[in-house]
């Protein structure tokens, strides 16, 4: 079953979301974080989501501020607001009935839940596609119109068609996040999954996070896959590796169902 859901952001606007649940029997709850730019709605997010669901995991998909249908202006983000907001998304599953154990990320989505980890109560696993170890490698994507937004404060931002406001607060802040001791410090499970030959994020980033991450820790790489999973069975064999790997942490009565309202 799918149901639109909406709840608020850390910094007011409404974000809108993908409620995916499980037809049979539950065994956890989680959230997702989809990339950069990308939505709740892309390959990655929605796929591997998708068959989260049929594996008996719910998982909530949600659009970041300013894209998607949520509410708010892209510029008002930041890495920061986007840890918050992962922590808003698990407090709003909470209040329902839906208890989040599992965190998954996608991307940038996979440093924002490693970072988000340890501020949710209740988190048990930590699973990244294809995550950054350092979030400020973002801004060779909008490297041509930094140092316009530093010295002006914004500037329009063209990406994948769509047409952002980058500001100089979200600059500054990603610029100062830093992962590496938040991994050092998670002391969760973590899967880390990337792909050998991912083109966007090298697969350096997944030796550094493996390499500073304490166990348990479990690497798999995903040969074949693109960064975005939008080959045919990509996503799929994702989810059903994070499915597997995180049967062990999830609680052996995740409760009730979140009410659908």
């Amino acid at each position: 079953m799918i149901e639109k859901v909406s709840f608020p952001s850390s910094v007011g606007p409404m974000l809108a979301g993908v409620l995916e649940v499980p037809d049979g029997p539950v065994r956890g709850w989680g959230v997702f974080a989809h990339g950069f730019t990308l939505g709740k709605d892309s390959p990655a997010a929605a796929r591997i989501c998708r068959r989260l669901a049929r594996e008996g995991i719910g998982m909530l998909r949600y659009d970041n501020l300013g894209l998607g249908d949520s509410e708010g202006d892209w510029g008002d983000g930041s890495f920061t607001v986007k840890i918050a907001d992962t922590g808003k998304a698990a407090e709003f599953m909470a209040e329902r009935g839906g208890p989040v154990e599992l965190l998954v990320g996608h991307s940038w989505g996979g440093a924002t839940v490693i970072a988000a980890a340890r501020e949710i109560a209740g988190v048990r696993a930590v699973a990244t596609v294809g995550a950054p170890v350092d979030p400020s490698r973002v801004e060779r994507h909008y490297d041509a119109v930094v140092e316009k937004v530093l010295a002006e404060g914004s500037a329009e931002w063209l990406i994948g068609g769509k047409a952002l406001t980058l500001k100089r607060s979200f600059v500054e802040d990603v610029r100062a996040s830093e992962l590496r001791a938040r991994i050092r410090e998670l002391r969760l499970p973590l899967l880390v999954m990337h792909s050998p030959t991912d083109n966007t994020v090298g697969i350096e980033n997944a030796s550094e996070i493996f390499q500073i991450a304490r166990h348990p820790r479990s690497f798999v790489s995903l040969e074949g896959s693109n960064h975005f999973l939008t080959g045919a069975g990509q996503a799929d064999r994702a989810a059903r590796i994070i499915s597997a790997w995180a049967d062990p942490y999830l609680s052996p009565e995740p409760g009730p169902r979140p009410r659908v309202e």
